[in-house]
């Protein structure tokens, strides 16, 4: 039974068994409705000391009111089971059954299958079962009503009312409702227990997850229940950031549970008078997804790295992908496109990457940035054409480009009398968590985000069928583009500035436009090296200290090249978290703090996520630029491998697609490569002419080769690295 259930959860999650669920029922909704819904449950699951604490801003909701329709042309008639969450009615041909049916019968030929739900509470939902016709993301859905009857009598739509694929997150059992969907927990226990007070302090050995559970308790009084991501946090009664505060009044013994999950490594457990317990373990809540990506290498310390960051990045991924599982437990949009980056190259997750942009972006109409932050709504529009150039999935961007189009229209009224973005009231500019970091005026960096965005548009544009929004919107990024380098290029300086002030350049140069340019590729091969040189290398230039910009930073260094210096980088970075305890990444290190410094943030003494996503890079840098994979053309139908070694003697891992895995090893004389999808091209460099068994080799310049990877074969190349 329980491996029948974690069967069922992987189907849930897992992009690579979506074909074996097609063929069954599923639970279906108006698309997105369910991905707000449980958006909404999850992050307003927050607390702060026992406090609710809601997010900051504007929060959607469903339809109330959905119609979902399918024809079908029976050979025969066929009996059908129907499982609604709601209230509802059943039409055949616009004709309307009585009463609520749990079935009906279907006669043979061509027919029309209607229901339309009510729910104010949960999401209008159904699930279809008959021997043929079955509810998938093949019915189609609306949430407006403007049906009507044609002058013989028969239902038809008059009104342009637009019907689209309903939404599915592939929840197979029609017992179980849509409302009632949880992660799954395991039961384990704590490595270590000491007493304290009158109570105990659980370590439960690493930064972990779940609901804490209480043994034997009884007794009459208060029990207090405080959570630490570190041994001083949950010592400190007074600061420590998560609590729980419980009335207890109980004359037999009794296990209990706490009703809200919380992120932890150590639990201080203190029962007041009157009440006494045995011992507590804790319920590890996870999502069911599987690892597919792996690395590993000659280094043992990167290997460690690599392993932590895992880890970090599966407890952030949740029914989302989510900040930090400590503090926010939030879908921020900035986080959430790392994430997705992070995803590719471990679980290849799709279904996790399109419910994440779903909740995102909400409803229309569209009144305030993603998140309030103009820079995280840039990035939810990278992550939709990311998404399809790794997955190939070009239905889910015709299905939510009409999403991207109102938000663009809105981000398009609100430029200045410059044709360009500044602070407006209700906006948050946040670029990075930087001191003396300033957001006036026009920032070179939101330029940039907002330039990117409009070429997704334009390549969305095209994949949506939309001719003339694809022409202005490629017209409107190159305008933009030709803007941002008059305006912020400074020829002495050999880099984009800051900002814009008055209408006059400022004198700063921070690393945020300029990293950004080299992967985006704006700027030309000798302004390339400038920015390399007089930025990204240059320590006068205020240096970052969040993984969440080191992400992009060690990027633009690997793009150019620079792999032996970022690896050294890593290990200093993240290689230091760890040397000072750290089990997985966190939300800021600076090297240049000591002892309890290392937990503040948001001047509170415990106010820093000790696991945060964007911790989580390592994953995607060492897929990327070190294994050197990656699509060319959507869905890895071709792509590139061009191994770097960076310094290491030798490495190995694998990246996960669509279609299977890509298989990399490399050292400095051998190089071996298989792959189960696509056609690819694997470069590299080699001293000597290459030896490749049943495999031509191209000197495609001097002392750079390639050799044509096709799936299901096995290549080994000898050279001289």
């Amino acid at each position: 039974m329980k491996t029948l259930k974690k069967i069922i959860l992987l189907l849930i999650f897992s992009g690579s068994v979506v074909q074996l669920s097609a063929q069954k029922a599923s639970w279906i909704w108006y698309p997105g409705d369910f991905d707000i819904y449980m958006s909404n449950v999850m992050q307003n699951r927050r607390t702060e000391r026992g406090s609710f604490f809601p997010v900051f801003w504007k929060m959607d909701s469903h339809y109330v009111l959905v119609d979902f329709h399918k024809e079908f042309n029976l050979s025969q008639p066929e009996e059908v089971k129907l499982f609604v969450e709601g209230t509802y009615n059943v039409k055949i041909d616009g004709q309307a059954i009585s009463g609520f049916p749990k079935s009906i019968q279907i006669p043979a030929g061509k027919h029309k299958l209607s229901l339309k739900v009510y729910n104010q509470a949960h999401v209008p939902s159904i699930f279809v079962q008959g021997k043929t016709i079955v509810s998938d993301e093949t019915w189609l859905t609306t949430f407006e009503d403007k049906e009507w009857i044609d002058a013989s009598g028969k239902t038809s739509d008059k009104s342009g009312t637009t019907f689209v694929s309903a939404g599915s997150w592939n929840l197979n059992d029609p017992d179980q409702l849509p409302s009632q969907f949880k992660l799954p927990v395991i039961a384990q226990s704590a490595v270590k227990t000491e007493k304290i007070n009158n109570g105990l302090l659980s370590d439960f050995g690493k930064e972990t997850f779940g609901f804490i559970k209480v043994h034997g308790l009884k007794g009459k009084g208060r029990l207090s229940i405080y959570y630490g991501e570190s041994k001083e946090e949950a010592l400190s009664i007074d600061k420590c950031e998560t609590l729980d505060n419980l009335d207890i009044d109980l004359q037999q013994k009794k296990d209990s549970i706490m009703p809200l999950s919380k992120a932890f490594r150590y639990v201080n457990f203190q029962p007041g008078n009157g009440v006494s317990a045995d011992s507590v373990s804790m319920l590890y809540e996870y999502a069911p997804v599987t690892e597919r990506g792996s690395f590993k290498s000659s280094d043992a310390e990167l290997n460690k790295i690599y392993d932590v960051a895992k880890y970090t990045f599966h407890l952030n991924t949740r029914e989302f992908f989510i900040d930090g599982i400590k503090r926010d437990r939030w879908v921020w949009s900035g986080d959430a496109y790392q994430s997705y980056l992070m995803n590719y190259y471990l679980f290849f997750d799709a279904p996790t990457v399109k419910r994440t942009l779903l909740a995102q972006r909400g409803k229309d109409p569209v009144t305030a940035h993603i998140n309030t932050i103009m820079d995280y709504s840039f990035y939810w529009f990278l992550g939709i054409y990311d998404y399809y150039k790794f997955t190939g999935d070009q239905k889910f961007v015709q299905d939510i480009y009409p999403r991207m189009q109102s938000l663009m229209t809105y981000i398009d009224g609100r430029k200045n009398k410059n044709g360009l973005l500044e602070w407006m009231p209700g906006d948050w500019i946040f670029i990075d968590w930087a001191d003396k970091l300033s957001k006036d005026g026009e920032v070179s960096f939101e330029q940039l985000l907002y330039a990117r965005s409009l070429e997704t548009m334009a390549l969305c544009a095209k994949l949506a069928n939309d001719t003339n929004g694809a022409t202005q919107y490629d017209q409107q990024a190159k305008a933009l583009k030709a803007k941002i380098f008059e305006l912020y290029w400074n020829q002495q300086k050999s880099a984009l500035v800051h900002s814009r002030i008055d209408d006059k350049q400022t004198d700063n140069v921070t690393r945020y436009a300029n990293m950004f340019g080299i992967f985006f590729d704006y700027f030309s091969p000798e302004q390339k090296l400038a920015v390399k040189e007089n930025v990204l290398l240059n320590d006068n230039v205020a240096k970052i200290t969040t993984p969440y910009m080191r992400f992009y930073e060690l990027e633009a260094l690997c793009a150019m090249g620079e792999q032996p210096y970022v690896l050294k980088e890593m290990k200093n970075y993240w290689g230091g978290m760890l040397k000072l305890g750290a089990t997985s990444f966190w939300e800021e290190y600076n090297p240049d703090k000591k002892g309890t410094e290392h937990l503040e943030m948001y001047g509170r003494p415990f106010g820093k996520s000790l696991c945060h996503a964007w911790g989580a890079s390592p994953i995607y840098l060492l897929g990327k630029y070190y294994l050197g994979v990656q699509p060319v053309t959507a869905g890895y139908q071709t792509y590139t491998i061009e191994p770097n070694l960076g310094g290491l003697a030798w490495m190995e891992g694998k990246v996960p697609t669509a279609n299977g895995d890509i298989s990399v090893y490399c050292s400095k004389k051998e190089i071996r490569v298989s792959s189960a999808t696509g056609t690819g091209k694997l470069r590299f460099k080699s001293k000597s002419k290459p030896v490749v068994k049943n495999a031509e080799v191209k000197e495609i310049s001097k002392g750079l080769f390639e050799v044509t990877i096709e799936k299901g074969r096995d290549y080994e190349v000898k050279y001289s690295g």
